[in-house]
């Protein structure tokens, strides 16, 4: 279920989310999808277990150069950068898919055994470039634990079959509800964490 909620507006106007444990936010590039995430996690620090990774832009003089992976436990690599070699590439950035193989799938296999809630930041193209990323995040889906996550705006098949799922909640982000959405987003997955312990 996709919304445009604005968290300003009355009760009646907020997203559909009773029922869906997955919370996944989308929106425009830049419209700050990752800064929202990180500021929830900051919210939980210290009350939940979290497990996974986000993806942060690397800027050099020249501006953007890449795109580096960052998981909760703190490790780091490379995603994609402009001017390498792979044999996958997004637009003018080389994808590093040893870094997805390494860093990013091990993290979401941990997260399922050992987090009460997963990070993807992002579902996109360039991490679905490895062909076993789609896999484990189905799986992630499919686990007993809630998922917060970024899906990016693209015309993908596995995109549009991840919004069909009945345990979904699509949340649009914009300028406008960016700061709102992060109380609203930390209370949801309070109750789905606290739901979890209590069943």
């Amino acid at each position: 279920m996709e919304t445009g909620w604005d968290p300003k507006r009355n009760q009646e106007d907020r997203p559909i989310t009773e029922g869906k444990k997955n919370l996944l936010l989308t929106g425009r590039p830049g419209v700050g999808k990752t800064t929202l995430v990180r500021r929830v996690l900051d919210q939980l620090k210290g009350t939940i277990t979290v497990g996974g990774f986000w993806t942060e832009e690397v800027r050099g003089s020249q501006g953007r150069i890449g795109f580096r992976i960052v998981t909760t436990e703190g490790q780091k690599g490379w995603l994609a950068k402009k001017g390498v070699a792979s044999p996958q590439r997004v637009g003018s950035y080389g994808v590093y898919l040893e870094s997805i193989e390494t860093i990013i799938i091990p993290s979401l296999k941990r997260a399922m055994e050992n987090a009460q809630l997963i990070i993807i930041d992002e579902i996109g193209k360039m991490e679905l470039s490895h062909p076993s990323f789609s896999f484990w995040v189905w799986r992630c889906l499919q686990s007993l634990v809630p998922v917060l996550g970024v899906l990016q705006q693209s015309p993908l098949s596995f995109l549009d079959r991840i919004k069909r799922r009945s345990d979904v909640a699509l949340i649009v982000v914009t300028e406008q509800n960016r700061d709102a959405l992060v109380p609203y987003i930390v209370a949801l997955i309070e109750q789905r964490v606290g739901g979890m312990c209590s069943s």
